[in-house]
């Protein structure tokens, strides 16, 4: 069954990992060489170790990006937000990790739950194409959604006054500090699930990532890589989903 699963996932002999570069959580730092680091390389690397090939990254500036090339035949897996609009091409485990997504809201906001900001004539900032993005285009019903690419998002939120800025919490503390009288507000509108993805089709690859990421949840794996790492706090471990199947 390995050998159809390598046959799956390593069809060049090595594995081709996509990885989302602007995620900070997930890719933390480069090294020596220039190879990115941080839980999802490492997460890549050990499924490679699994599979006794070699890991090769191929890097995407944004997760919208990683997302599209699913049937260019660029990537083996890729490690991506789990979400349902992505699911056309791509089969997902379940998560190994979560980030809460949330808003901030300038000072003097009248706005004070998350409930609040779902109304007309409110304006959200948000980045286009990622994963809460898209939870928040399948869910939004009042407010108007503004995307802009990466950052431009913040940038946009300050220049146009807009009512709330949507973004990972973790990054969202660096963004409160900013603004003097902003606030982050309490609770979570969505949790980002971070999994692993193949194209679609791929049957054998799918149930042995599935299994490999409970595996690795279970025996501390990914705690591990969270810690080590220093996303504890802001990144968090899954819980248990049920699969089949071992190898």
């Amino acid at each position: 069954m390995l050998d159809l699963v390598r046959t799956e996932l390593a069809p060049t002999g090595v594995l081709r990992a996509g990885i989302n570069l602007s995620n900070f959580l997930l890719v933390t730092g480069k090294s020596d060489t220039g190879q990115p680091q941080g839980v999802s390389p490492s997460m890549a690397a050990e499924v490679a170790r699994h599979l006794d090939v070699e890991v090769r990254y191929v890097t995407f500036k944004t997760p919208g990006e990683l997302a599209d090339a699913a049937t260019d035949d660029i990537w083996d897996i890729g490690l991506i937000g789990a979400e349902p609009s992505r699911a056309k091409h791509i089969d997902f485990t379940p998560a190994y990790a979560e980030i809460e997504a949330t808003y901030l809201v300038p000072a003097n906001s009248l706005i004070q739950s998350i409930a609040d900001v779902d109304q007309p004539g409110t304006r959200i900032a948000v980045p286009a194409r990622a994963a809460f993005e898209l939870w928040l285009t399948d869910n939004i019903q009042h407010a108007e959604l503004h995307r802009a690419v990466g950052r431009q998002a913040y940038e946009d939120f300050v220049s146009e006054n807009m009512d709330a800025l949507a973004g990972l919490r973790a990054g969202l503390v660096d963004d409160v500090a900013r603004l003097p009288g902003a606030r982050l507000l309490e609770g979570k509108f969505t949790t980002v699930q971070q999994a692993i993805g193949t194209a679609r089709g791929r049957s054998a690859a799918v149930s042995f990532l599935s299994t490999f990421v409970e595996e690795a949840k279970e025996s501390g794996f990914v705690a591990d890589l969270i810690n080590q790492f220093g996303v504890a706090g802001r990144l968090t471990v899954a819980p248990p989903a049920q699969v089949t199947g071992t190898f």
